[in-house]
């Protein structure tokens, strides 16, 4: 099995959603089927940044996540990009039989059977500011195969994002659901301005229960906040 490959790197923290501050290598893949305007990882996105994907075998990446982590299991992250548009199923037999754990984030375009083999599924639908729009259908496809750790992600930029947000949320009441401010500075070469950051942090905690709406987690970004944008930390 080939698998399109933009970087594998860590081990190091979760920085957001349900598994946050967790230890984590993560297997970031080449490709996705959305274009979000606020992407935060184009050169796992567009294909301007196809020469730099690696087609690697599955046992090859098995061996890199291996070398990362020294052997000893912890969780591995599959990210993108949308990973959910490859096939990770025998990565994940091969790791789940030596007790490493893995997690997937996807937008919830497109299910495959290996997410019911996960320990995590975070689906991470994207709101209006993005300028994607959501297929319900293939999300409802996505959860119809979801393991038994299941969890909402939302990135908000804005008060129609967030009204989005809460209408999901009225959709998927059973779902654990995490509420995140957008990040607008992406470029991996200037440093974040952690001033701002903040200030977005503590608008969507106001706006949040000011409402007394309860139900979400609020979180921030933990690794734009201690390494900013750069890539594979």
């Amino acid at each position: 099995m080939t698998l399109r490959i933009a970087e594998i790197f860590g081990p190091t923290i979760q920085g957001e959603g349900a598994l946050i501050g967790q230890p984590t290598v993560f297997v970031r893949t080449g490709g996705c089927d959305f274009r979000c305007a606020w992407c935060d990882s184009l050169h796992a996105v567009d294909t301007a940044y196809r020469h730099d994907w690696k087609a690697m075998e599955t046992e090859a990446v098995w061996s890199e996540v291996q070398r990362l982590s020294g052997g000893q299991p912890l969780t591995v992250s599959l990210s993108g990009g949308n990973p959910a548009i490859q096939d990770f199923a025998p990565l994940i037999q091969r790791g789940t039989r030596a007790g490493y754990r893995f997690a997937c984030e996807t937008q919830g375009s497109v299910a495959k059977p290996w997410f019911a083999d996960l320990s995590m599924l975070v689906l991470s639908p994207k709101p209006p500011s993005s300028g994607e729009v959501m297929d319900w259908d293939a999300f409802d496809a996505c959860l119809a195969v979801r393991p038994a750790q299941t969890a909402l992600k939302i990135v908000i930029f804005n008060d129609t994002d967030f009204q989005w947000a809460k209408d999901v949320a009225a959709r998927y009441p059973d779902l654990p659901l995490y509420l995140q401010p957008g990040n607008p500075e992406t470029d991996p070469d200037l440093p974040v301005d952690l001033t701002q950051a903040t200030e977005r942090l503590e608008w969507l905690i106001d706006k949040t229960l000011g409402l007394g709406w309860f139900a979400p987690r609020i979180l921030p970004q933990l690794h734009v906040l201690v390494w900013g944008n750069k890539r594979g930390v």
